[in-house]
């Protein structure tokens, strides 16, 4: 996984590049008509049901664009919230709160509808040794911002990109010409170039769990596909010999199901790639 230090760069990274977007040579809405002076007051106001996510990045936009906007924090990251809500509010120069609004909107309407998925799959994994994973199917740009989000509903984070774990899937494997011979390959590359990194290897049959087995070194399967029967047959070959992980089409419907087939992860992608933004608005008090 990344370190706190690179995750930080990449909030940096998407701010900048978000408000160079937005602002261009000037917010020019707001020039036209509200004095360089003038000051006011705005509410986060939630017209909406779930778990509010983003309150901390919010802060860190207000801080890039003005240090000298106040914000005085309700309701904290990670709160259940309903319709009504007023999550905080931003006071200092109108211009500024502005100038800050689209962006700081269109992350928190979207880290919440993660944060709310994502608090969904853990409930529904109470009681289980199983925790809920996101994947690198994100909205490219804002990679670090989804992965917050489900961090903050209660879930956990898959590697961050390519380059923070070693990944062997079924591309890997057919073009490389069989598990073993990737493996090996993995082992000896990250050896000559001094790498410490988690291998996992995807299995697309019982056979294929066997003959990873076989091999040393590896992190985590990566159980794809599987029905519920043939999972409990995989976890019981691997026998705490690795971790395990379910993926591969599992909704609300099926994690249960799966986590009680004795997986220690469970992957989804819909936590990213599926989700409808909560209603949040920024209004003048």
């Amino acid at each position: 996984m990344i370190s706190e230090k690179q995750f930080n760069k990449e909030i940096d990274i998407i701010i900048a590049n978000a408000i160079r977007e937005d602002i261009g040579d000037g917010d020019h809405s707001s020039l036209a008509c509200i004095p360089e002076e003038a000051t006011g007051t705005a509410k986060l106001l939630v017209k909406d049901e779930g778990i509010i996510a983003g309150i901390e990045f919010a802060k860190q936009v207000f801080e890039y664009v003005d240090p000298g906007l106040k914000v005085d924090v309700q309701i904290n990251d990670g709160s259940p919230v309903t319709y009504g809500d007023v999550c905080f509010y931003v006071s200092g120069l109108s211009q500024s709160i502005l100038k800050s609004e689209r962006l700081v909107l269109n992350a928190m309407q979207r880290m919440s509808a993660i944060a709310t998925k994502t608090n969904e799959f853990v409930r529904l994994l109470e009681g289980t040794n199983a925790k809920i994973l996101d994947t690198r199917k994100t909205t490219p740009g804002i990679r670090a911002l989804e992965k917050w989000a489900v961090k903050i509903g209660g879930g956990e984070n898959h590697r961050f990109a390519l380059y923070d774990m070693v990944m062997l899937k079924d591309n890997h494997i057919d073009f490389c010409g069989g598990i073993t011979k990737a493996i090996e390959k993995t082992k000896e590359y990250l050896k000559s170039h001094h790498l410490d990194l988690k291998i996992i290897v995807e299995a697309r049959n019982l056979t294929e769990i066997e003959e990873v087995l076989k091999s040393e070194g590896v992190y985590r399967i990566l159980i794809d596909n599987f029905n519920y029967e043939d999972t409990k047959t995989a976890v019981k070959l691997i026998n705490g010999k690795c971790l395990t992980e379910s993926s591969g089409g599992i909704t609300l419907d099926t994690i249960r199901a799966y986590a009680e087939c004795g997986v220690d992860y469970i992957s989804s992608g819909a936590l990213t790639h599926s989700v409808y933004n909560m209603d949040l608005s920024l209004k003048a008090v």
